[in-house]
């Protein structure tokens, strides 16, 4: 018990003489004090200049409801791609070959081609690599002239044409045009 109470004369000590020294050096900063500006204030830290955060507000009502619709896009968007992978790639496709990518094009082409993602439609194939062969996509001029060759209904105007599109794939570096203008070309048929 002798401790206890020697102990709280120590803290009550120490405290009237943290209490003294504060009025002396608040007495002493008063006088050195500008009244011209008030915002200046030596007793706190860096002369209460510093700005203390704000509690934050709580979000409106219309934040939380633009959040939950940007999660569950997001959570839709994922079960899409996920199961409909072929449908996403095509439109993706789809969208730059819009914008006149000549290799997006030829994959639209070939999906047409096919029948991948999409319905087969071999007159639509053959438009969209005509648009890549326009372009100078060496391996839809190569698909166009064999096309025509087989007979599908394609923008080639004659025999030459073909014998031109084959020719610039096989400049171009495509293995199969060259077979096809050695296979084809060398019967007459272009």
């Amino acid at each position: 018990m002798a401790t206890a109470t020697a102990d709280q004369e120590g803290l009550r000590q120490r405290r009237v003489s943290y209490d003294e020294s504060a009025t002396q050096e608040s007495s002493r900063i008063q006088n050195w004090t500008d009244e011209s500006d008030p915002e200046d204030d030596p007793t706190l830290p860096f002369n209460g200049k510093v700005y203390l955060a704000r509690k934050k507000k709580p979000d409106s009502t219309l934040t939380k409801i633009l959040e939950v619709c940007a999660v569950l896009f997001v959570a839709g968007f994922i079960y899409y791609s996920y199961h409909y992978m072929d449908d996403l790639h095509f439109r993706v496709t789809h969208f730059y070959a819009r914008l006149g990518q000549p290799h997006s094009m030829h994959m639209v082409g070939q999906r047409y081609l096919f029948g991948k993602g999409v319905q087969k439609d071999t007159d639509v194939a053959m438009e969209w690599f005509g648009y890549a062969a326009e372009k100078g996509h060496p391996h839809a001029s190569h698909n166009l002239a064999v096309g025509h060759l087989h007979g599908y209904k394609t923008n080639v105007r004659d025999k030459g044409h073909v014998k031109e599109l084959l020719q610039y794939a096989v400049e171009k570096g495509v293995p199969e045009a060259n077979n096809a203008l050695n296979r084809f070309c060398s019967k007459g048929d272009c």
